[in-house]
């Protein structure tokens, strides 16, 4: 079983690597490159709706443990690239229905790119992540290891989805379907992004800053336990909350702080209405 030798690879560091097992490193790519298995997965029994597969994270580090830096180069003189040999750009065919426009993207190996999935020059796939169907990847966008973007979403321009490859534990970012992402965005250290959310330009959201809900009167937040969760629906944008004591309230001083100031509706809807003739 894949999982099986994998993990005892990955537990028991052989004193040298032989053919047979770049070729289990091999079928486990391959299986990643075709969306068979994820880092995580859906799951109704997380309360995130989330299940981290620990074991597909080791398996990507393997593939680090694994590989010897090499000559990458398509001109070493003039633009010289030297990375891990188990990490080449992805192979790609025009009938594999992505569409990367030219410009300087590049997509890692071990990652699945589903049919319909739009790339805007230059942006940047890395390995584990999973793109489904009908997501567009805007220009210098950034879709870190691991992380996982659901269908017909919209990564704007600049907006970053960090990866969280290690602990192999922990739960990587989760963006579900539908979800519009602005531009200069940032979404970090394993939130989860509900389906149909918006989240408004220059958000950041990450574990250390709590979010409020201005509709439900309700504060959201990540615990020891559990990643920070975006409701279905929330419309987030940048805000700011007053410092309340100390010489920053002295001085007036204001921390950022994301605000769900609405839940979608049909105007933003029709604001914020992907046009399928880009696609």
């Amino acid at each position: 079983m894949l999982r099986t030798e994998i993990e005892n690879l990955f537990d028991g560091k052989p004193a040298e690597y032989t053919q047979e097992h770049f070729r289990l490193f091999a079928e486990f790519k391959a299986a990643l490159n075709a969306g068979e298995i994820r880092s995580a997965e859906p799951d109704g029994g997380e309360a995130t709706g989330w299940r981290v597969n620990a074991w597909v994270k080791k398996g990507i580090l393997l593939g680090f443990r694994m590989g010897q830096i090499v000559d990458m180069s398509i001109d070493a003189a003039r633009q010289p690239m030297f990375d891990k040999a188990t990490y080449p750009v992805r192979s790609m065919a025009a009938d594999s229905g992505v569409r990367i426009v030219p410009g300087g993207s590049s997509i890692r190996d071990g990652c699945y790119i589903a049919r319909g999935v739009t790339c805007m020059p230059p942006m940047y796939i890395n390995v584990g992540a999973y793109v489904d169907a009908g997501t567009m990847v805007d220009s210098h966008a950034l879709v870190g290891s691991c992380a996982q973007i659901g269908k017909n979403c919209h990564l704007s321009a600049a907006a970053q989805i960090g990866g969280v490859l290690e602990p192999v534990g922990a739960l990587p970012v989760i963006i579900e379907d539908d979800v519009l992402v602005g531009g200069n965005t940032g979404v970090y250290e394993g939130t989860v992004v509900k389906r149909r959310a918006v989240l408004g330009t220059g958000v950041i959201l990450n574990r250390s800053t709590p979010v409020y809900d201005l509709v439900k009167g309700a504060v959201y937040a990540a615990t020891d336990e559990q990643p920070l969760v975006i409701p279905s629906d929330a419309v987030v944008v940048a805000g700011s909350r007053a410092v309340t004591r100390g010489p920053g309230k002295d001085w007036g001083v204001s921390l950022y702080t994301p605000v769900i100031v609405k839940y979608r509706d049909e105007k933003t809807d029709a604001k914020i209405q992907l046009e399928d003739l880009l696609r």
